[in-house]
């Protein structure tokens, strides 16, 4: 059990976002965090990286508190897309990709052959070598996300987690992005990613973890978890539950 909690509080000031979660994240799967916004999927996330202490309870990580956790190696170990990112003026792609490796050079240290094979390799995986002379400010909100995943996959660590990944992408680059992670998992990585998508979560993802006000309502696999009453409950959705005919996963259909 490499990340998990234990009555998981996370809040902002006084107010708990995230209210007593216990989760163990499945090592080299692909785990969806879904909810309503506002739910706490994301605070959630910030947790799990450490960006955001606890308030109440634990996050674990190899067995210990997370926060006891040396920063330099468990950056070496997890990274984390957020929502947001700053564009650096005048940085140019591949110079923002290349942070990535900064867990193993410092900051501002000097790339070695295997770092600066790992930028390239990030960049091709997203496909942002095409434009990697290019100021990151000049480009357009999708290709920006896709050059914060390529640094993030730069990192090369065994957790990647995602905030809403798939924010400013269109439905290509969408796709793209969800065989790329399945691909990442294939290859020994372990996935967390929040999502907003239903049918894309059940669709890509082994296990999914279905949040409302702060609390954990249900997680399992897709084919466990998708029900017409979940939807209901957690999404005051009337929906249907089918087959989706390519990739067999459940997939709920609106009323």
């Amino acid at each position: 059990m490499q990340l998990h909690t234990e009555n998981l509080m996370v809040g902002y000031g006084r107010t708990p976002i995230v209210k007593g979660v216990n989760i163990t994240v499945p090592e080299g799967k692909i785990t969806a965090l879904l909810g309503p916004n506002g739910c706490g999927k994301s605070t959630l996330l910030k947790a799990l990286s450490r960006i955001l202490p606890a308030q109440q309870g634990v996050v674990y990580w190899n067995d210990q508190p997370i926060q006891q956790t040396d920063s330099k190696q468990l950056a070496r170990h997890l990274a984390l897309l957020p929502q947001a990112q700053e564009t650096p003026e005048g940085v140019t792609v591949r110079e923002a990709v290349a942070y990535g490796r900064s867990p193993y050079t410092g900051f501002w240290g000097q790339l070695s052959e295997h770092d600066q094979h790992m930028v390239t390799q990030a960049m091709r995986a997203t496909g942002v070598d095409l434009y990697a002379e290019r100021a990151v400010s000049d480009l357009s909100g999708g290709q920006r996300q896709r050059v914060w995943l390529a640094m993030t996959l730069a990192q090369d660590t065994d957790y990647i987690l995602l905030d809403e990944p798939t924010t400013y992408l269109d439905l290509s680059h969408q796709v793209e992005l969800m065989n790329l992670l399945r691909t990442l998992q294939r290859q020994g990585k372990t996935v967390v990613c929040v999502l907003h998508d239903i049918n894309q979560a059940c669709r890509y993802s082994d296990h999914l973890i279905v949040m409302k006000e702060g609390e954990v309502v249900v997680e399992g696999e897709p084919e466990q978890v998708l029900t017409r009453p979940l939807l209901k409950q957690v999404f005051a959705l009337e929906a249907e539950i089918h087959r989706d005919p390519i990739a067999q996963t459940p997939m709920c259909v609106v009323r």
